[in-house]
């Protein structure tokens, strides 16, 4: 693991569409999203031309969201921003402590609605109702309602992102969100990958919890979106 690629987090979204998701993915010539309902993200290569952007306004459909996620690219005049946000690129340096057996439950289709419920109300970041195929979902239930949760997002080669960390209001302090993160890298170090994740740069509540755990900062990242014109 301490060899696995870096380099591979720098398209994370074109890596996972090429690979480990590539029974989710929509091409058209070299830009790439995922099926409805999974995901937004969309990639072009690491230098577009007009032809890729095209191929992307194509892909998408005018007037929809081209999600370019991290990626470093600057979208042409007359795509519309819709979205710009700061954040940081963060991956685990050292494994995390084990979780206590029966505090944490695998979370499936079933748990779908509750899922949508709990991110819609604790705004972690995107979550759609075929987000759960990515991967490997984890929950903490309280008096059988879901308070906690986070799973795997984007698969790189030898990586696994963990996202969709967020904790029910009323439950937030006791260390909730952090149960579930390790949960989710436990799993991932099973299988021989390495964590990696995404915050908001102004998240600074989020970035001390990551850190405890063993997360550092690998670099800036840039979140952005655009309407398709």
């Amino acid at each position: 693991m301490p060899g696995t690629d870096l380099a591979a987090l720098d398209d994370p979204v074109g890596h996972s569409l090429r690979g480990h998701h590539a029974h989710l993915a929509r091409w058209v010539g070299g830009a790439g999203t995922y099926q409805a309902g999974v995901a937004t993200f969309a990639t072009v290569p690491a230098e577009p031309g007009a032809g890729d952007w095209r191929d992307l306004a194509r892909l998408l459909g005018s007037g929809e969201l081209a999600d370019l996620f991290s990626a470093p690219v600057a979208a042409p005049a007359g795509w519309e921003p819709v979205f710009d946000l700061a954040g940081y690129q963060m991956v685990l340096e050292r494994p995390v402590e084990p979780v206590e057996p029966g505090t944490v439950v695998a979370l499936g289709p079933a748990d779908v609605p509750e899922m949508l419920a709990l991110t819609a109300r604790a705004r972690p970041g995107p979550f759609w109702p075929r987000t759960v195929e990515l991967g490997a979902y984890y929950g903490i239930r309280e008096h059988g309602a879901l308070v906690a949760m986070a799973g795997e997002r984007l698969r790189p080669p030898g990586w696994t992102e963990i996202s969709s960390v967020c904790t029910a209001a009323h439950a937030r302090g006791r260390g909730l969100a952090s149960r579930v993160v390790r949960a989710a890298a436990e799993r991932v170090a099973a299988r021989g990958e390495r964590v990696f994740l995404h915050v908001a740069a102004a998240n600074a509540t989020a970035i001390r919890c990551y850190e405890r755990l063993g997360f550092v900062i690998r670099g800036p990242v840039r979140f952005h979106g655009y309407r398709v014109p």
